[in-house]
Formats: structure tokens, C-alpha cells, sequence
């Protein structure tokens, strides 16, 4: 039955994406909004964390337990329930049409390898993705936060999704999933989310420290292994995210391309290192993440049913 739920709900991503009207993560993401603006009045106040750790409680605890109720009381029919769960909290379509859309808008912009400064469509695409500035960015940044960006969210949007599924059915996903949003809200170090933020960052890290390494594994077993396994042994330690630095440097490995870099964030230049290979990426391999995500995806599929399949033989 868990194979069956994940083949449907990944069917229903590839033929519908994400539900464009009443996704229930956008519900959450507004509830969660007036939350914080009710607790974090005073983000300089030594409170601010505690506040932080009870708007958590507040939004987590309350769903997550719904799921799991919920789930029991469906008995038999529960795998209903379960596949529309897990649809609603993967991403794999949507992220790949937002490189796609990105990749779309540089041709009108950028005829000559430079992006003109009165279109700003390429631009605006990125922003879509990344929280870093993008109102000045050249056509390489645009390139190299595109792939970083594609690459990192694989994680969060299915790779994720499908580990605590198989650990801790719907309920679970559920919490992580909520865990993800409340962390692309909250989980910045800047003046107002520096306390307030920093319990569901903590979080966040500790629901990803083993679908990171599994998306990694992954994407070193879907592309140039060799190069992958060399770059996430030898610069995962490099980038500040414990568990984007072995996302990021095994896919930049494995498409053979060097990302990362300087970038400016709410103003301020952050001097971010390089890694991956010594090979600058061009536009044309902004969809190359696509790929890699897409075979990377059935090959964890494929893994998932082995060993269902396996354990089943192996009771029977």
C-alpha cells in the first residue's frame, strides 16, 4: 500500500503539479503570518525565542496529531488520505516549471549573453526562487541561483516528502512539510527572525539531516558519480547549511559545473565559496538540474519498491 501511495501521488503531481487554487500550505503560511505578527512584536526581546517556540507548538503540534487522528479513524480507507497528503506536500512539477520559466525568460532578455536593464523578466522569475537580491544579477548569477536553487529544493519539495512518509506515514508529512514553510518564513538571521526563528531552523535541520544525504547519494547515483561523491566529501563543510551543503555540492558534482559565489542578501554582500568542478555553467544548463532530479527521483522510486518488494518475499 505505501508504494501504491506514492506511485498515485506522484502521478497526480506529474499530470496536475500543485493545486493553483486552495493549497493548504498557503492557508497555513497565512495563519502562520498572523501568528507571528501577534508574538514577534519585539524581536530584540529576550522572550523572542520563547515566543518563537510557541508559535511553533501552536502551528505543528495541533495538524500533526489531525493527521494522525485522522488517519486512524479512516481505518482501511486511509491511503485515501494518505495520497492526498502526500500530493499536496510534493513539488517535484513546480520546481521544475519555475527553471523552466526562468530558462523561458532569457532569450528575450538576453541576446547577447547580457541581460538589457530595462527587462527585468529573467530577474523576476529567479525571485521566485531564491531569497537572494536579484534587481542587479547578470546572466550568470541568474544561471548558477537557478541550478543551486533547483538543486537544494529537491530535497525539501519530494525527496524529503518520501522519507518521512515511509518513517511516519501522513501524519509525519505533515509535520514536515509545516516544518519546511514555517523555516522559508522564519528561519532567516536577520534582526526579526534571528530569535523568534531560530527553534524551527533547529527543526528544520533535524527533520533534513537524512533526506539531505539521501537526495545527495542520489543525485552522485544519477549523474557523474565520481565527480559528485569527490565534492560532497571535500566541500559540503564549506557552505553554512548542514544539509544543503551535501545536496548542493554532490548535484554541482554530478551536472560537472561550478556554483556558488558572492551574493547579496537584504543588501549585504555575503562572500559564499565556490564548488562543485571548474566549469562556469551557461544558460542552457539551467534545465539541467531537471534532468538530474528526474532520474535521481526514479531511482528512489525504483529503490523504495525494491524493498517493499524484497521485505514482502522475505516475510512470505
Amino acid at each position: 500500500m505505501v508504494l501504491l501511495v506514492i506511485s498515485i501521488a506522484l502521478l497526480l503531481d506529474t499530470l496536475f503539479g500543485e493545486p493553483t487554487r486552495y493549497h493548504p500550505l498557503v492557508g497555513f503560511g497565512n495563519c502562520a503570518n498572523q501568528v507571528e505578527q501577534r508574538l514577534n512584536s519585539n524581536p530584540n526581546s529576550s522572550m523572542a525565542f520563547v515566543y518563537g517556540l510557541t508559535a511553533l507548538i501552536i502551528l505543528l503540534i495541533p495538524l500533526s496529531l489531525s493527521g494522525y487522528f485522522i488517519d486512524s479513524a479512516l481505518g482501511q480507507y486511509g491511503w485515501i488520505f494518505s495520497v492526498v497528503v502526500v500530493y499536496s506536500a510534493i513539488g517535484f512539477k513546480s520546481l521544475l516549471e519555475h527553471s523552466k520559466r526562468v530558462f523561458n525568460t532569457l532569450p528575450k532578455s538576453s541576446l547577447n549573453g547580457s541581460i538589457d536593464d530595462d527587462n527585468h523578466q529573467a530577474r523576476h522569475a529567479v525571485s521566485l526562487m531564491v531569497s537572494r537580491d536579484t534587481g542587479q544579477m547578470s546572466e550568470a548569477e541568474i544561471t548558477s541561483a537557478t541550478i543551486e536553487s533547483s538543486l537544494e529544493n529537491g530535497c525539501d519539495s519530494t525527496f524529503g516528502v518520501l522519507f518521512w512518509f515511509l518513517v511516519g506515514g501522513a501524519p509525519m508529512v505533515i509535520c514536515y512539510r509545516l516544518t519546511n514553510t514555517l523555516d522559508a518564513m522564519w528561519g532567516y538571521r536577520n534582526q526579526r527572525f534571528e530569535l523568534f526563528g531560530k527553534s524551527i531552523a533547529k527543526l528544520d535541520d533535524l527533520l533534513n539531516y537524512v533526506p539531505a544525504r539521501i537526495t545527495a547519494l542520489f543525485y552522485a547515483l544519477s549523474g557523474n558519480t565520481r565527480h559528485a561523491l569527490h565534492c560532497w566529501r571535500t566541500q559540503a563543510r564549506l557552505l553554512a547549511s548542514p544539509n544543503g551543503g551535501p545536496v548542493m555540492t554532490s548535484g554541482a558534482g554530478s551536472l560537472n559545473i561550478q556554483l556558488g559565489g558572492p551574493a547579496y542578501y537584504h543588501g549585504k554582500l555575503l562572500d559564499k565559496p565556490l564548488f562543485g568542478t571548474n566549469i562556469k555553467p551557461q544558460p542552457d544548463d539551467i534545465l539541467a538540474p531537471n534532468k538530474l532530479l528526474s532520474v535521481a527521483l526514479f531511482c528512489w522510486w525504483a529503490a523504495i519498491a525494491l524493498i517493499i518488494v524484497s521485505r514482502l518475499l522475505f516475510e512470505g
